[in-house]
């Protein structure tokens, strides 16, 4: 009778371990940025391309971009990349200075869970 109990419940507790680690998963998460994460990059990027580990939705994916004093960055429309909807695409409008920049990214995955984030940058 015990050994069915231990065997049930380790049952069980395998089966509620495989659920949450599926849920956690469903999130769209940011892999990768270009510029990357604490980076300094010489000279302004035309755009920032951040790849998550989920498709995305580019109607309701984009970025806030702001300079050290906290003015926004113009952007273009974020567009997910034609033949990988795990990259999004946001166009800068115009170059960018020297100094540091906030990225503030919120994305909808291809399952419909939001998720967002923030990094910073630097340009030399």
């Amino acid at each position: 009778m015990v050994l069915r109990m231990k065997k049930a419940l380790t049952a069980a507790a395998v089966l509620a371990a495989t659920l949450v680690s599926q849920q956690a998963l469903a999130h769209a998460h940011l892999a990768s940025a270009s510029p990357a994460s604490k980076a300094e990059v010489s000279g302004s990027p035309k755009e920032l391309t951040l790849t998550f580990t989920e498709g995305v939705e580019a109607s309701f994916s984009g970025a806030a971009i702001t300079d050290a004093a906290g003015k926004a960055v113009d952007t273009a429309k974020a567009t997910v990349d034609s033949a990988d909807n795990k990259v999004l695409h946001i166009p800068l409008s115009s170059e960018l200075k020297a100094g540091e920049y906030m990225v503030d990214w919120h994305v909808l995955s291809v399952d419909g869970h939001k998720t967002k984030g923030m990094y910073n940058f630097t340009v030399k």
